[in-house]
């Protein structure tokens, strides 16, 4: 299997170059050659597999045994998903709310977020690559490291500091939005004082700090220099590692259920990344029905499927926001741009030219029209994409959007409700859209719960104030308690100015 850039599909590189990479030199996200079918028998024979069984079935169709050999692989994924890491044997178990509708828990591992599933991981794979590199060199030859940049709205970057943490040759630099994370999402990053750790608080928004980790990867003198490596979900190791638990979650149901029940997943969507694996998921040809993107008030997804306009400004709306950027109760998904977004809008891309302009060079014309697509967005911060291409979107999916009293009324809903559930803000978003769907009567209905609740203690606790016998205490992990109180250690950029950024690495990495 090799990949290749959204906007240059020309030259192709392997597995393990892609995950070192991370985002392509010509600003595109990379993405498989081909999109591996299921084995005749998958059903069958994966009914019963366990996570980590699971996870190596599916990431061998991505993986070729020539990289990494079968046993190095399951070595990798067990060292990832075991009892000492996670706090559920499932990893991701499903919880009934009612017969017809289930939470997908996401945040059993150690940063209590659904970024854990694919960070540990990864953590575990830019290992791997650089022992090996660094076994085969001679004596006295200069050692490969990696520095890790990565922006986050709060979950990526504790989980990836924590698959990081003290790893040798390589250094991890988080940028996060000043004042835009929870107390607990910036204390969980700021806590962790490893030497090779390094958080930056910058005074911005997610997009400027997302903005910023582009450019450095867009540096190609910086890049080369310091080895960048990426941790967001613009690399692809992520979107792979995440696919698992929609095959999971497939097999619990069919477990339980009649099969002739339709399996649809409402996915709460900020930088696109979770909702994609289920499309990669799908793809490959897991049953489902179109995936839901559930968005905050940052609703440019549910915009583009409402309108086929992808834009940064609503030109509806008059509504202002700081940067553009909507602060709500559930902070992750406060993002303008989603990133992996541009993964989809290659497929739709390529889809399109093979309906209308088919022919030779297909890949090459897709990458061209992504090409354009980004340039535009980043010059005039929008693009319209044409009806066929919009058409080719809604057959795969479906978008609504959350305010923040439905959230708070929702995560009040289901606390209140025969069988009681603590939804954090994000898990919200996904409920009240599961709850104004009309899906046909044999449907099931998974909606991920992509954080715990207790990172989220003002939105939960505004949320369900006044209500008998609600203490906070009840839900907030013993991991929690003292974290508040730790030493921390953080680096202050007072704009969101990439050269800011270049000193900091320059100063504290490992090359």
């Amino acid at each position: 299997m090799k990949y290749f850039s959204t906007r240059g599909g020309l030259s192709e590189l392997t597995f393990e170059e892609t995950v070192l990479a991370g985002l392509a030199p010509d600003g595109g996200l990379y993405i498989p050659a081909s999109i591996p079918q299921l084995p005749s028998n998958w059903q069958d024979f994966w009914a019963n597999k366990t996570f980590p069984e699971l996870s190596i079935e599916i990431l061998s169709l991505f993986i070729s045994a020539d990289e990494i050999s079968q046993t190095d692989l399951a070595a990798l994924v067990h060292a990832t998903y075991n009892d000492s890491a996670w706090r559920h044997p499932d990893i991701t178990p499903l919880q009934p709310l009612t017969t017809n509708k289930y939470i997908l828990e996401l945040f059993h591992g150690p940063t209590y977020a659904f970024k854990d599933v694919a960070l540990q991981l990864l953590g575990n794979l830019f290992s791997y690559f650089l022992q090996r590199r660094n076994k085969a060199k001679s004596p006295g030859e200069e050692r490969e490291t990696l520095t890790v940049v990565g922006a986050t709205s709060g979950d990526t970057g504790s989980a990836a500091i924590y698959g990081l943490r003290g790893k040798p040759d390589v250094s991890i630099f988080i940028l996060h939005p000043k004042g835009r994370v929870s107390p607990v999402q910036e204390a969980q990053m700021t806590t962790v004082t490893d030497a090779n750790v390094h958080n930056l608080a910058v005074k911005g928004t997610f997009d400027d700090c997302q903005d910023i980790v582009k450019a450095l990867f867009a540096d190609a003198a910086f890049n080369a220099k310091h080895h960048l490596g990426a941790v967001n979900s613009i690399n692809w190791a992520r979107i792979l590692a995440q696919t698992v638990y929609y095959f999971l979650s497939y097999f619990a149901i069919r477990r339980t259920i009649p099969t002739d029940a339709e399996l649809q997943f409402i996915v709460p969507t900020g930088n696109f990344g979770d909702i994609l694996a289920g499309y990669y998921a799908k793809r490959m040809g897991l049953p489902m029905a179109k995936l839901v993107i559930a968005t905050n008030a940052n609703d440019i997804l549910t915009r583009f499927w409402k309108t086929g306009r992808y834009e940064k400004a609503d030109s509806d709306s008059s509504s202002p926001a700081v940067g553009g950027v909507i602060e709500t109760l559930s902070p992750a998904m406060d993002i303008l741009v989603s990133s992996n977004f541009e993964r989809l809008l290659w497929y739709l891309a390529f889809e399109n030219v093979q309906n209308t302009n088919p022919g030779g060079g297909l890949r090459e014309k897709a990458c061209q029209t992504v090409k354009g697509w980004m340039d535009d967005v980043k010059s005039i911060g929008r693009i319209v994409v044409s009806d066929s291409v919009l058409e080719l979107a809604r057959r795969d999916f479906t978008a609504e959007r959350v305010d923040d009293k439905q959230i708070r009324q929702t995560i009040r809903k289901y606390y209140t409700s025969a069988r009681s559930y603590t939804a954090d803000p994000h898990t919200a978003v996904g409920l009240h859209v599961a709850g104004v769907l009309s899906p046909p009567p044999n449907t099931i209905q998974i909606i991920l719960s992509t954080a715990h609740p207790a990172k989220f203690s003002e939105a939960v606790t505004s949320a369900l104030d006044g209500v008998p016998g609600f203490d906070f205490d009840s839900v907030l992990p013993e991991a929690f308690k003292t974290l508040l109180t730790m030493e921390r250690r953080v680096i202050e950029v007072e704009r969101p100015d990439v050269e800011l950024v270049k000193g900091v690495v320059e100063r504290f990495a490992v090359i």
